[in-house]
């Protein structure tokens, strides 16, 4: 694994497991995922819980539910608030799943891992996304390239947490930008893009057709033109 030095610094994908986290518990229990995008670093009270802003998504409601339901027999949470639909562009669906439900949820800041990424100076760029058990970080280091991983050290020793670095680019390179396009990529989009550019979909004339690709995953056509269409969203919106 190779970076550049620059001064912009140095981004990074986290693929991580910690102890005493709710999301991690309810989405290697329940299909679907979730993402974390307000989280809370500052310090609290001991004891004291705070909320924070996450979406919880899938491929039906019915994913989304049962991930919920989850999540709040979950005896590290507090109360779960579900928002109405966001506001937003028509047809700009961020979220990664078919379905998707925002949520404020009350817990305890002391069981979440990004005070210590920020204390090691490990500063989170993107929403935080979780599925099968394991966090997915987007960070960015400052520091000098040779201190990452005795950073990550300190944290797996300090909090018995499971760090692997999925992938490392230097900021603001191009190479950079595109990892970090692909790595907002869902396991099930990446899978299906990977094949079609592999398989010639994207060649004229095109080497493959939709229902091959999806006889090939063993999924339906309808599933795979979805987690097509948001995957090519996801590489292509400027």
């Amino acid at each position: 694994m190779s970076s550049e030095t620059v001064s912009g610094g140095t981004r990074l994908t986290l693929d991580l497991w910690h102890p005493n986290c709710w999301a991690l518990e309810a989405t290697s229990e329940c299909p679907g995922g979730i993402l974390a995008h307000a989280i809370y670093d500052a310090p609290t009270a001991a004891g004291e819980t705070v909320n924070g802003l996450f979406t919880a998504y899938g491929d039906s409601e019915t994913e989304v539910e049962t991930l919920l339901d989850h999540i709040r027999d979950s005896r590290l949470t507090g109360g779960v608030q579900e928002l109405k639909a966001r506001f937003g562009q028509p047809g700009r669906d961020i979220s990664p799943g078919n379905a998707a439900r925002e949520f404020f949820l009350e817990y305890d800041p002391s069981d979440m891992i990004c005070p210590k990424l920020v204390r090691q100076g490990f500063v989170h760029s993107a929403p935080c996304r979780i599925e099968d058990g394991r966090e997915f970080w987007q960070v960015v280091y400052a520091g000098e390239r040779e201190r990452i991983e005795p950073g990550l050290d300190v944290i797996r020793e300090e909090e018995d947490a499971d760090i692997d670095v999925a992938r490392i680019a230097s900021s603001g390179s191009a190479s950079s930008e595109r990892a970090r396009r692909l790595d907002t990529l869902t396991p099930s989009q990446r899978e299906v893009f990977d094949l079609a550019r592999e398989q010639g979909y994207y060649e004229w004339p095109r080497g493959v057709s939709t229902r091959e690709l999806a006889d090939e995953l063993g999924v339906s056509k309808t599933t795979l033109l979805e987690h097509l269409r948001k995957a090519e969203a996801k590489l292509l919106d400027p």
